[in-house]
């Protein structure tokens, strides 16, 4: 009898493990959750709770977290309902879930500039690329329509759209052909920097996030669904540890020697480092690599502490993640117009952050109870319908 350990490869076109595994790893929804928290903190400007997310101590910000783990979810999502539906069912799918976003980025837009008119405040009407909005509303309106206006702070919306509508060729390449598609993906990315290739936007300018550059994010998430597991071994090896943990100690040394005092040499603090976040810059990308690498070895699938309140609540937000991401945009307006209206003191700043994170996680659990309420009431009609047993 042959008595070898079986090998983890995957023979062309069987189904990713993934794809059948049951329950949810429940450190893609905590993780989308903090990074949700994060980015609102961040879109506070001058605020002391930024302090609190990785923008100060490295390269990256949760925005990258944010759109890889978008990637994982998306390839899970989509890959397990081509096994369960097909896909004409996948694609149907991909494409509601496109149209709920670019339902929901609308809907953000004309909120956005509801409350900026109702606050009167100039400052915050320039600040927040809404002054246009109420100034031009027809033609601002149509070019938001086309995805080519978009305010402050909702330019990841539109970046979402496009992706989800264009999952189901990528997950059919993916399927086929891994290794490869990244690699287009990588070379499309190279390309964006080498030449500078962008997407136009209205009145003036191009898109904040370039999504010739940051789709390179969406298809590495997805690519670690598919192929990822191969390559673990190498990902969870000593030497790769080791050298993720130099890459962000690197960047912590200098990005605090840039916000504080200076840490290293002038010299060093003068190179040309080129943090361009709207075409995710390289040492970004990098840093964000690293720090996913230290993650994945020190936080298991099955770790205790995701059960703590405070992960529990990220949790909830993560499984929100669309409308929490738009509240996030409207709490982040409103905390600017509170911190010009009336103080922009210390106080006032914690004050802010912590009530825009409670509000953030009380939505959230509102929202689970609804989804639960709505599933316990499909499923007493459903067992209505059914009748008695025949005997």
């Amino acid at each position: 009898m042959d008595d070898r350990t079986q090998t983890s490869t995957r023979l062309f076109g069987e189904t990713p493990p993934e794809f059948r595994a049951d329950g949810r790893d429940l450190r893609i929804d905590v993780c989308r959750g903090i990074a949700l928290w994060w980015i609102f903190l961040d879109h506070v400007p001058n605020n002391i709770g930024s302090w609190l997310t990785p923008r100060n101590y490295g390269f990256c910000d949760a925005a990258e977290i944010f759109m890889f783990l978008s990637g994982v979810t998306c390839a899970l999502a989509y890959g397990r309902a081509r096994e369960r539906e097909g896909w004409s069912g996948m694609i149907g799918r991909s494409l509601r879930r496109g149209w709920d976003i670019y339902a929901a980025f609308l809907l953000l837009t004309l909120a956005c500039a509801i409350l900026v008119y109702l606050a009167g405040s100039d400052d915050l009407a320039d600040g927040s690329n809404t002054r246009i909005l109420l100034e031009r509303p027809g033609a601002t309106l149509a070019h938001a329509a086309i995805l080519q206006y978009r305010p402050v702070n909702t330019d990841i919306l539109p970046v979402f759209v496009i992706f989800h509508v264009l999952f189901a060729p990528l997950l059919w390449l993916l399927l086929r052909a891994p290794n490869v598609t990244l690699g287009v993906s990588l070379l499309l990315y190279a390309v964006v920097h080498v030449f500078g290739w962008r997407v136009p936007a209205w009145p003036n300018g191009v898109w904040f996030f370039n999504p010739l550059a940051w789709q390179f994010l969406i298809v590495l998430g997805a690519w670690c669904v598919i192929e990822g597991e191969r390559f673990r071994p190498w990902v969870m090896s000593r030497l790769t540890l080791v050298l993720a943990v130099l890459y962000l100690v690197f960047g912590l040394v200098l990005a605090q020697s840039w916000s504080i005092e200076p840490l290293v040499s002038q010299s060093l603090r003068d190179l040309p480092f080129p943090l361009d976040k709207s075409n995710l810059s390289p040492i970004r990308l990098l840093h964000f690599v690293a720090l996913a690498m230290v993650a994945l070895r020190f936080i298991p699938r099955n770790w205790e502490g995701l059960s703590t309140p405070v992960l529990s609540c990220a949790k909830c937000c993560g499984e929100n993640s669309l409308p929490i991401y738009c509240l996030g945009v409207l709490l982040a307006l409103a905390s600017q117009l509170t911190l010009l209206d009336f103080s922009e003191g210390l106080a006032m700043q914690i004050v802010v952050s912590v009530a825009g994170v409670l509000t953030m996680i009380g939505v959230a659990r509102l929202l689970n109870a609804i989804g639960i309420q709505c599933e316990r009431k499909s499923a007493g009609t459903q067992s209505i319908g059914k009748g008695p047993p025949v005997r």
